[in-house]
């Protein structure tokens, strides 16, 4: 028999954790796993349908009772645990199936349906540098399954022609006893005459054929904030597939994708920028135009900047409601590639006038290549 997967150990969390922190670990592995980020990836669409089995499980209380029985009593699935008895009174299991799923079952007994929620649907939406950064609206259209007008979903014309299910007394759900040569087993399942909605419908609607849903298409205006990173998300609640039967709308979960920006790149709220500066600037100093959000800034570079050096632009960077970053600027000497026999010359001239002394790293270098080799060396 298939080891039982742990749906704990695929999304990441213990087996006491709270409801928030299994949707929360969801979200999360949903986001880095989504096919539209890994696509033609067979292993990462696996990983994608292992997270939201997983989910689908432990975010329903019931499911996640039985899966937790079954997972501390394994081998023993549905089955009843003292089968090997014989026929000697249901009284022991039914303790255990009543403290496992808090209550009887259809014609069993009492106990209410479990609401059906919808399936939530994920949407990815592409945003550029700037408009995560300063802020945009996006209109976002998909289809879905929507709550039909007719009936309220509940697939009953006008949205009262149906009743309580008989057999199952409105739970949805029934016990099924078998009797084999191991012992009798129990299984609970949906309920055949209802479907486990826990009502029949005596007229179906003629819109819906009855599901308690339509199919359309659907578009709205989200406002993004400013500020939003790559792992950002927004929950349209209700906004997913309409579970049909009076049940829950499931809700929208929508994921950013930023391009890149030629110049500037990010990291939570700073922003950084490399700008090729020429060796006249670095020597003598000067004024810089900087790349920035909406325009270029002017920053002054002190004579006697070395490549590599960064400077830092207090405030310059991405307004978030946490705070605004800064603009971090690297220099860097961009030196040609060719130059005249004239220029050579020149430049030439103006090296050998320099002397060591006013070039502290080339000055410290050759000390330590005295200090640790014996030999003197000049600028080079």
């Amino acid at each position: 028999m298939a080891e039982k997967k742990n749906y704990y150990d695929i999304l990441g969390v213990s087996k006491t954790a709270s409801s928030d922190e299994i949707k929360s670990a969801y979200r999360k592995l949903a986001k880095q796993y989504h096919p539209d980020f890994h696509p033609n990836d067979a292993a990462a669409a696996e990983k994608f349908k292992e997270i939201n089995e997983a989910n689908a499980v432990l975010s329903d209380d019931q499911k996640r009772k039985q899966y937790d029985f079954e997972l501390e009593h394994p081998g023993m699935g549905g089955g009843n645990p003292f089968g090997g008895f014989g026929g000697g009174g249901m009284g022991g299991f039914e303790d255990i199936i009543s403290s496992v799923f808090g209550g009887g079952f259809g014609g069993f007994g009492g106990g209410e349906r479990q609401t059906p929620r919808g399936a939530d649907i994920e949407q990815v939406v592409h945003l550029s540098f700037l408009d995560a950064i300063k802020g945009c609206s996006k209109t976002i259209s998909y289809t879905r399954n929507e709550p039909c007008s007719s009936c309220g979903g509940t697939g009953a014309k006008g949205g009262t022609a149906f009743q309580k299910c008989q057999r199952c007394g409105g739970s949805g759900r029934v016990k099924f006893q078998q009797d084999t040569i191991f012992g009798r087993t129990i299984q609970v399942g949906a309920c055949p005459d209802c479907g486990g909605t826990g009502k029949k419908i005596l007229e179906r609607c003629s819109d819906c054929k009855g599901k308690g849903y339509t199919r359309k298409e659907t578009s709205f205006t989200v406002n993004i904030p400013a500020g939003v990173d790559k792992d950002s998300s927004l929950r349209k609640r209700g906004y997913g597939q309409a579970a049909g039967n009076g049940g829950e709308n499931g809700d929208l979960y929508v994921y950013f994708r930023i391009e890149p920006h030629k110049l500037l790149r990010r990291e939570d709220r700073d922003l950084f920028v490399t700008v090729p500066i020429s060796y006249k600037t670095a020597v003598l100093g000067g004024k810089i135009s900087v790349p920035a959000i909406d325009d270029t800034v002017e920053m002054t570079v002190p004579e006697g900047t070395a490549s590599g050096t960064r400077f830092c632009l207090r405030g310059k960077g991405v307004k978030t409601v946490n705070g605004t970053g800064n603009l971090y600027v690297t220099v860097e000497i961009d030196v040609p590639k060719k130059l005249s026999r004239e220029q050579g010359r020149k430049l030439s001239d103006y090296e050998d006038s320099v002397p060591l002394k006013s070039c502290d790293n080339m000055q410290k270098f050759a000390g330590d290549v005295s200090a640790i080799y014996g030999k003197k060396i000049e600028k080079q």
